[in-house]
């Protein structure tokens, strides 16, 4: 049994003993996906339901999720938000991330970057409101543009985009002792050259092509490739992702990029 299983079975007892509902699902172990699409797209070339591995990512406009009927269903993995700018934590945080951990679902917090505040000011504020929990999935760090907020419409040079990020990168880096994962869009990727970024693995949205086609010659961890996607579990429409692997790789996956 590997390390991740054992931990997995120990975790579960533990539950149990205190009196707390046992995981759903082990951490590790991978449920098929048993999702639809309200607005399905025809796609062409490699599909996303050839990938092995799905997930999803939440915020606050999510109700609370069954996410134990999520996690049977195909749910192996969640990116919750968590912070925004300097200043504003996601009022369903703390609920999506509980039932998410109770139900074996891989977690992972992220922060959705504010380009009127300094870097070091939301890594700090992220780091306030996400504990450094054991077994979580390194953090994420959303850098898109934002055409509805009132306050700021700021959008910087590429250069100053990418040394931004590299400083929220290394702080979370220094404290969560794992790389964060950057989640993009396939406009802000092209016009900040967030591929000049190096040692850096992406999450990146694609509703309408394969990644190849949007990100030619970018390598991805994560692929989100619906944002009205059903789940069981869930009311309304979801995110949907994909893991670039297979199955067999996302323990190993899970094994080196979990926070210790």
């Amino acid at each position: 049994m590997s390390p991740l299983r054992i931990l997995a079975v120990l975790t579960a007892l533990a539950l149990a003993a205190c009196g707390t509902p046992q995981v759903s699902v082990p951490l590790g172990t991978v449920t098929s996906a048993n999702f639809s699409d309200r607005k399905p797209h025809e796609w062409t070339g490699r599909t996303p339901q050839s990938y092995a591995v799905h997930g999803i990512d939440v915020a606050r406009f999510q109700s609370p999720l069954n996410w134990g009927e999520a996690r049977r269903n195909g749910v192996n993995f969640a990116f919750i938000k968590a912070t925004e700018g300097g200043d504003l934590l996601d009022p369903m945080f703390a609920n999506h991330w509980q039932g998410a951990g109770r139900a074996g679902v891989a977690r992972g917090a992220y922060h959705f970057y504010y380009f009127c505040t300094t870097p070091q000011v939301q890594a700090r504020w992220f780091i306030q409101n996400v504990p450094k929990t054991p077994g979580m999935l390194p953090p994420v760090l959303d850098m898109e543009w934002n055409p509805f907020s009132p306050t700021c419409t700021l959008r910087p040079p590429a250069e100053t985009v990418r040394r931004h990020t590299q400083t929220f990168l290394r702080i979370l880096k220094a404290h969560y002792g794992q790389q964060p994962v950057i989640y993009t869009t396939p406009d802000f990727y092209e016009k900040n050259q967030m591929g000049r970024l190096r040692g850096v693995e992406f999450w990146l949205r694609s509703t309408a092509a394969h990644p190849s086609k949007k990100y030619p010659s970018e390598r991805w961890t994560f692929w989100q490739y619906t944002s009205t996607g059903r789940v069981p579990g869930a009311l309304g429409d979801l995110d949907i992702n994909v893991y670039s692997g297979s199955a067999a790789s996302w323990d190993s996956w899970l094994a080196r990029r979990q926070v210790r």
